[in-house]
């Protein structure tokens, strides 16, 4: 799944070229090309399937230079990703009616490449063998409110059954999810059989359902495209979340902690990165006097100087500039809005 905008991450992350195509994290690779290296040893570069928006495709094809045309599904308007998943495991189905499919979104990041593949390739042995939906669990290291929750049930097997699904709570309640010891975070990362995913998605999102098997018919045709635009608007903007998982009845979790973060903010990347002795991720050329705890990403031809902050976050990026306190980063989504006011080229 790539057809995200990310504005929690502006102004890194802006419409037209989003936080996935960005090398975030200063390895010479954007994160959509790690998350494509990531199944290099899991699955065959010609079954991987992206799902992005139509103003993407260019910068995909340019990134990813194995993807054919028909590997690349674009979504003519954002529905969230019911409708997206949807559209990737129908088709997927029409090629391989038996497929195993990861869903794996491309704005992730994953520091322990082998450890992932372990637990993916165990959900993938599940998905074979059983009618399942199985999702990713990460052992929780702290009460973080950022995150969706996911109690399951205690058991010696490691693929676990899955009681409840919380969506992102208040930081009380997150302490006592942590506490329990029953409860992981919800990594967004899903696996099942596509026969399993289509039976659920008949019994709880008929809608979404109807569609996407009609679109049978025009899949790997020419016809494709024009089946989907006129579609695609007529779906429910819904989360696979609320369609299917929080309904179904036969959801597993695997668990596991292989050094994962969604990426979702700047708070998130000071979390993963190197830090200097004073506590500082610097990505960019910088003089720094009596600056701590901060994280300062800038472009690499302006030289920086900063003088007497603690806990902020300076990001440069084209034609903006935000200085924000870290602690106070929720207030990025407003920045992006009344931005927009000025002008969608700061959006």
């Amino acid at each position: 799944m790539a057809g995200g905008v990310g504005t929690r991450f502006w102004p890194f992350s802006r419409s037209k070229n989003p936080k996935q195509f960005h090398d975030v994290l200063g390895t010479g690779r954007t994160l959509l090309q790690q998350t494509a290296d990531r199944f290099e040893d899991i699955c065959p570069k010609e079954n991987i399937y992206i799902v992005t928006s139509a103003d993407y495709i260019d910068i995909i094809k340019e990134q990813l230079h194995f993807m054919s045309d028909s590997q690349i599904l674009a979504e003519p308007s954002r529905r969230n990703t019911a409708p997206c998943v949807a559209y990737a495991c129908y088709k997927i189905g029409l090629k391989n009616p038996q497929a195993n499919i990861v869903i794996a979104p491309a704005d992730h990041i994953i520091l322990k490449e082998k450890a992932f593949e372990k637990r993916i390739n165990l959900a993938l042995d599940a998905s074979a063998k059983d009618d399942v939906l199985v999702t990713l669990g990460i052992t929780p290291t702290r009460p973080d409110t950022g995150y969706g929750y996911i109690q399951y049930v205690h058991s010696e097997e490691e693929v676990k059954k899955v009681k409840t699904f919380r969506e992102k709570p208040n930081l009380e309640l997150a302490k006592l999810f942590v506490t329990s010891g029953e409860y992981v975070w919800n990594a967004g990362i899903f696996v099942w059989n596509v026969q399993a995913i289509k039976k659920a998605f008949a019994k709880t999102s008929p809608a979404i359902h109807e569609i996407f098997t009609r679109g049978e018919a025009f899949y790997f045709t020419e016809k494709e495209t024009d089946f989907i635009n006129e579609e695609y608007k007529t779906c429910e903007s819904i989360s696979i979340d609320y369609a299917v998982m929080e309904k179904a009845d036969n959801v597993f979790t695997v668990m596991g902690d292989f050094g994962w973060s969604d990426l979702g903010t700047w708070k998130s990347l000071y979390e993963v990165s190197d830090k200097d002795e004073n506590e500082n991720v610097v990505d960019g050329q910088t003089m720094l006097y009596g600056v701590t705890n901060s994280i300062i990403k800038t472009p690499k031809d302006r030289l920086v100087v900063v003088q007497g902050l603690d806990g902020y976050i300076i990001a440069e990026y084209d034609n903006v500039l935000m200085i924000c306190e870290k602690e106070q980063e929720q207030f990025v989504k407003n920045f992006v809005a009344d931005a927009g006011k000025r002008g969608n080229e700061f959006v």
